[in-house]
């Protein structure tokens, strides 16, 4: 392996198999993520290994590390390159085998490894590959961390050392399924619809639900890596209308949908309605509130303005913050803050002990729902959503913007925002009163609704949500007048999904 990895091999070529080539564009603000082999090749991921193995001893922590992969028939492959170079560092690793990301969190805390290596490239499409890396539980690494691990991976500036061994460990999944059940059962009827989009959550989603005692409806609960029906990813609407579809057919009580790597849960209500996380948090946060008094949520810049508003918390002397999107940024800002949930509108949440563990885990969620389901014996899904303020949220749309200019693009959109907010603009007749400036830019308006647009930390995209309070036509007016600004730049592209 050369020791300075190089951005592109081409492939088919002695060098190839030889060589580290590493795009450096894959290290992220909190996740890496690569095309393969298009972007990284297997020495590319020894070389990630020797880093990270070097990061866990230059902290001078414990050199042992819990590391597990997803389903795609690629991550062995991955995760064997990568416990290479750990290895070649000087780590002993304990392998855990095929697992979900949350599964391989509580292999940190449960085995007490200093660190943690999870090879996914969650809700990505095939072809794509990633691993989601921490040194100091329940946390995962964030921009800090993934700097210093780019520049020590891309300058060759790892250190070898002896030691490192390799440990394949048994019984991480029962104790961790035991770990999210508990003594919990349901008393109550409760048909639910599992959905896994074909992802590695179909493995573990099914068993856990009927060991709770609902009744399971599967929805391509079946392995596959190949996703022959769409990437297994509950905030993408192909995904949330087929699982409304079934549960309209069924006659299910909800709907749960679970992404790739299982971190993820998305809900649908009985009535089929797609519900995002962050309005399913803020019914979560109602109960929390009522058992917790004083408690705190954190929810992310792309969250309902419903949180700051809601009588019911108000009520309760709960306190919400909106902090940066992102599953690394929100596990922190839970644990730095002391809060006992955190909530993301892409279907992360974050909840904090006594109640989890503090990182994001979709199978949590799902018990946390069906608690609550229990808790409201006589009542639907969509009572407890019909019992919110009303508001109107689009789906998270994300315009292509190329990686390398995504954020020097979105800085302009914000100084155009700042400009027009200083000048007494208006977004679709209604006066901007702020802009958050926290994570791209969230635009309040006089309204009670916000614009967002900020930068994707995993694609090459940004990332846009707007919110009305008073109507679905007024939702999308405030929509096309963000977008009309996004478009000035001629860096953008098409969306990903529309209204």
């Amino acid at each position: 392996m050369t020791r300075r990895p190089m951005s592109t091999v081409r492939p088919n070529t002695w060098e190839f198999l030889r060589d580290a080539m590493v795009y450096p564009a894959g290290f992220r603000e909190y996740d890496a993520r690569w095309k393969y082999p298009d972007q990284i090749n297997l020495p590319g991921v020894t070389a990630l290994g020797l880093g990270l193995g070097t990061q866990i001893k230059r902290r001078g922590l414990e050199p042992t590390i819990a590391v597990g992969n997803d389903y795609r028939d690629y991550s062995l492959a991955i995760k064997q390159a990568l416990m290479l170079g750990l290895m070649r560092a000087g780590i002993r690793v304990m392998d855990i085998g095929p697992a979900l990301s949350p599964m391989t969190y509580f292999a940190q805390g449960h085995l007490g490894t200093s660190a943690v290596a999870m090879v996914t490239a969650s809700h990505n499409p095939n072809g794509w590959t990633g691993v989601k890396m921490g040194l100091d539980y329940p946390v995962t690494h964030g921009p800090d961390e993934m700097s210093e691990l780019r520049n020590m991976v891309l300058g060759g500036t790892w250190d070898e050392a002896p030691g490192g061994s390799y440990e394949f460990v048994q019984g991480v999944e029962q104790a961790y399924m035991d770990d999210l059940v508990g003594d919990f059962r349901l008393t109550r009827r409760l048909r639910v619809v599992c959905a896994c989009g074909n992802g590695t959550a179909g493995r573990f989603a099914p068993d856990l639900l009927k060991r709770i005692g609902a009744e399971v409806i599967p929805l391509h609960t079946d392995l596959d890596y190949a996703f022959p029906n769409y990437n297994p990813n509950p905030e993408d609407m192909h995904m949330l209308h087929d699982m409304s579809l079934v549960v309209k057919e069924s006659g299910a009580d909800l709907a749960l949908g679970f992404d790739g790597d299982g971190d993820r849960c998305g809900v649908v209500d009985d009535e089929g309605d797609e519900i995002f996380a962050d309005k399913v948090g803020l019914i979560l946060a109602r109960k929390y509130a009522a058992e917790y008094p004083g408690a705190k949520f954190v929810v992310d810049v792309k969250s309902t303005g419903l949180f700051s508003a809601d009588p019911v918390l108000k009520e309760l002397g709960a306190t919400t913050e909106y902090w940066k999107t992102g599953h690394s940024y929100m596990k922190r800002r839970v644990r730095e803050t002391g809060a006992l949930a955190g909530f993301e509108k892409s279907g992360h949440y974050f909840i904090a002990p006594p109640v989890g563990r503090g990182f994001d885990c979709g199978l949590r969620v799902a018990v946390e729902i069906c608690k609550l389901m229990e808790a409201n014996h006589d009542a639907r899904f969509s009572d407890l959503k019909k019992a919110l303020p009303t508001s109107f949220i689009t789906p998270t749309m994300s315009p292509f913007c190329p990686d390398e200019e995504k954020y020097r693009v979105l800085d302009r959109i914000i100084e155009r925002l700042q400009s027009l907010h200083a000048q007494g603009g208006d977004l679709a007749g209604h006066r901007m009163t702020g802009i958050i400036t926290v994570n791209g830019a969230r635009v309040m308006l006089e309204h009670g609704g916000f614009a967002l647009v900020r930068a994707s930390s995993n694609t090459p995209n940004l990332v846009v949500v707007c919110e009305s309070p008073d109507s679905r036509d007024d939702m999308k007016a405030i929509f096309a007048a963000l977008d009309a600004i996004i478009r000035e730049q001629p860096e953008i592209g098409e969306y990903d999904q529309s209204l």
